[in-house]
């Protein structure tokens, strides 16, 4: 069985990325934020960078750094003509940092986009009679969703250093989860209709109640994943277990626990 599966990661590991400096950028699903309101923008969509000590202004050089090699940041040049910028704050939780856009602003302006998220109590019930479970997790799922020129415009962060535009879906602007539910919903129709495939924002997980159904279901899976280049973390993944942790559960086929 180990090397049954072995041999599906092998011909899919294009689908799967190793580190955080293979991030994918999924095709055809380009994301769009749209205004409620129209040019001039309000002064409140283009305030200042905000105060810093020098801890978080070296953290904050290191976090732009990678984002600009990752390709999710490219930094505005002085000749272009900005109508919106968002501070960003360094948030630190166990002595590891990572910025935060305060998109609060912009968010007030954006209009909603109202298309349902997955509902997990709902969703965990399908592995009721599960015998083989997968879980995998998209890396830096947001990251991996281009924006639209237009969108660009809007996300753009000032910093100490310079100002910053987004060329990648951030995180904390109104819509993002709802534009990657939407984006997973389009990618696995039937087999989420097929109730064997679970997405949840960027957890993907896959169920079957036989071993070889399972690797079919896992390479179609995977297939599709490497078709849109998208890339899943790998050591975040587990392949076929009968109980794992998912969505903050343990889930098997008998029981839900949390």
């Amino acid at each position: 069985m180990r090397n049954e599966l072995i041999d599906v990661k092998y011909k899919y590991n294009n689908a799967f990325a190793s580190d955080n400096k293979l991030l994918g950028a999924i095709k055809g699903h380009e994301i769009d934020i749209t205004l409620n309101i129209d040019r001039p923008y309000p002064p409140v969509l283009r305030r200042p960078d905000y105060p810093s000590s020098p801890r978080a202004r070296e953290s904050l050089e290191r976090h732009i750094q990678e984002l600009i090699q990752l390709g999710v940041l490219r930094k505005v040049g002085h000749n272009e003509e900005v109508e919106v910028k968002t501070p960003v704050i360094t948030a630190w939780h166990n002595d590891k940092s990572r910025i935060v856009g305060d998109f609060r602003a912009l968010n007030t302006y954006t209009i909603p986009d109202r298309y349902p998220i997955t509902r997990i109590q709902e969703t965990l019930t399908q592995l009721s009679k599960a015998k083989y479970i997968t879980s995998m997790d998209a890396l830096k799922g947001f990251h991996q969703n281009v924006l639209m020129p237009k969108a660009n415009k809007l996300l753009r962060i000032i910093t100490h250093c310079g100002i910053y535009e987004y060329l990648r879906m951030p995180f904390g602007i109104k819509n993002a989860p709802s534009h990657y539910q939407r984006m997973m919903d389009t990618l696995f129709p039937t087999e989420l209709s097929g109730g064997w495939l679970i997405s949840y924002i960027d957890d993907i997980i896959i169920c079957s109640d036989s071993w070889y159904l399972h690797l079919e279901r896992l390479a179609r899976v995977l297939h599709k994943v490497a078709e849109v280049n998208m890339k899943i973390l790998l050591k975040k993944c587990n392949f076929g277990f009968e109980e794992l942790k998912a969505l903050g559960h343990i889930v098997s086929g008998l029981s839900l626990g949390i």
